[in-house]
């Protein structure tokens, strides 16, 4: 049996591949490392002035927080004196209070037989 090359027109009907070029060698070019040894030191600079911002926001937060607290341990403070001098203006202005007070001084009360009323309306 004779053996068929299936393939033979094919590879027949390629044309013939280049032989690769010689790749020159081209000089190292020093202007692309500095730029970019630039730009990094450029990307790094400006990363750490976006931190130095950050830090400094968090501690202009800090300070304020602190203020606040501050602020609201005097108000709680204040709060508190303002109960305690209430408590004393209601004490002061008692009847009980007004009652021994006038009878220290002589003051009797009026027996409600001796009151009268008086109408100004007719008078």
């Amino acid at each position: 049996m004779a053996a068929v090359d299936w393939f033979a027109n094919e590879v027949a009907a390629q044309p013939a591949r280049r032989a690769p070029r010689p790749q020159s060698r081209a000089a190292p070019r020093r202007r692309t490392e500095g730029r970019r040894l630039t730009g990094g030191i450029v990307w790094i600079s400006l990363f750490a002035v976006l931190l130095a911002g950050v830090v400094a926001l968090n501690v202009a937060v800090l300070r304020a927080n602190i203020a606040l607290n501050n602020e609201n341990q005097k108000q709680l403070q204040l709060q508190s004196e303002n109960q305690t001098l209430a408590s004393l203006v209601s004490s002061a202005g008692s009847s009980l209070r007004i009652q021994q007070a006038a009878h220290r001084l002589g003051l009797v009360p009026a027996q409600a037989a001796d009151t009268s009323y008086l109408d100004l309306a007719h008078h």
